[in-house]
């Protein structure tokens, strides 16, 4: 990496010599204007609107439109006597905690690199500063502006964010935050629902830039002189939902389906359905895991326990009938016996 800036960082009565390096890069495919024909580059020439003639960099001023065709120039003198704080400092204002900053007051980052003998105070204040668990709030002028930024700690490294000043952030002025939206219970524990199938943590790494991946195909593929392989069409987007519900519905199931985990829909998720659904799932995984084998045991009991009763009660009824049969013999030997006389 090449430096773009050096000076120091000011801490209290510190100071502490620093070179800045951009931390992030661009890695967009850039392209040149060409003539279609031969390939040529295009060239632009600096022109005065005026009298016509091409204007060297000498000779080119800065000025600003005040309208009605009036134009104020300013000079590198004027800019010169203008008040802004040493060109090469960067002065520590205050240390607060980092979640009181608002993202969307970032704009680009730089690494700060000590020089020289610097080496030690840098990294006393990295350490300090890594221990009040805090950021920084610093002035630093950079490019001839003078930018808020912050000083906070990444990778044992003091890394510098330029900010924003808050006038340059837009106000949200849009119609439908005037109107009266009311979102039913339902439709948020269902939105809650693809939020949690959702969930994962952030791996910066796991996402790819695909256009540029394809767009490189295209030029290694004109280059090589082989055809060029269409990627597989991605699934359309879907259209406006109609039904909201349906729509929430079908992105919990898709997601699950994703993750490799069941699907299914039914009933309108409420709070308190959702609760006893969950209740009945930690009661079904609390079960013992072999209901089935024991209901089969008990089956084979019963049987068992049946075909015993019955072997018993055969012989029984056997002597039963037996007795039964032997019984009207008897009376009929008494009847035909003769009788005595005297």
């Amino acid at each position: 990496m090449r430096a773009i800036w050096k000076g120091a960082v000011s801490f209290g009565l510190v100071s502490i010599g620093v070179k800045v390096y951009s931390a992030t890069e661009e890695k967009d495919i850039r392209f040149h204007q060409v003539h279609r024909e031969d390939g040529g580059r295009i060239r632009y020439k600096r022109t005065c609107s005026v009298c016509g003639e091409e204007v060297t960099y000498d000779d080119i001023a800065k000025g600003y439109d005040i309208g009605g065709g009036e134009m104020v120039i300013l000079t590198d003198e004027d800019f010169a006597d203008l008040p802004l704080s040493t060109s090469h400092a960067i002065d520590v204002l205050e240390f607060v905690p980092a979640e009181q900053v608002d993202p969307i007051l970032y704009n680009k980052a730089y690494f700060l690199e000590p020089e020289g003998t610097a080496a030690k105070p840098y990294v006393l204040l990295r350490d300090a500063l890594a221990d009040s668990e805090r950021v920084a709030i610093v002035k630093v002028a950079l490019r001839q502006r003078e930018q808020l930024a912050t000083l906070r700690v990444r990778e044992g490294v003091l890394l510098l964010n330029t900010m924003l000043w808050p006038d340059e952030i837009r106000t949200p002025d849009f119609g439908f935050l005037d109107e009266d939206l009311k979102v039913r219970p339902p439709e948020l524990a269902m939105a809650s629902s693809l939020i949690d199938s959702m969930a994962g943590e952030f791996e910066p790494d796991a996402f790819t830039d695909d256009y540029r991946a394809a767009l490189q195909e295209v030029i290694d593929a004109k280059v090589e002189g082989r055809e060029v392989v269409q990627p597989e069409e991605e699934e359309a987007a879907p259209a406006a939902a109609v039904d909201l519900m349906a729509a929430l519905r079908a992105s919990v199931d898709r997601a699950r389906a994703a993750r490799g985990e069941p699907t299914g829909g039914g009933a309108e998720p409420t709070p308190i359905s959702a609760a006893r659904s969950a209740q009945k799932k930690a009661a079904k995984k609390a079960e013992p895991a072999k209901k089935a084998p024991a209901k089969k045991t008990a089956e084979k009991k019963a049987t068992a326990q049946k075909t015993s009763t019955a072997k018993k009660a055969e012989p029984a009824k056997k002597t039963a009938e037996k007795k039964a049969a032997k019984a009207p013999a008897k009376k009929a030997a008494k009847k035909t016996a003769p009788r005595k006389t005297a």
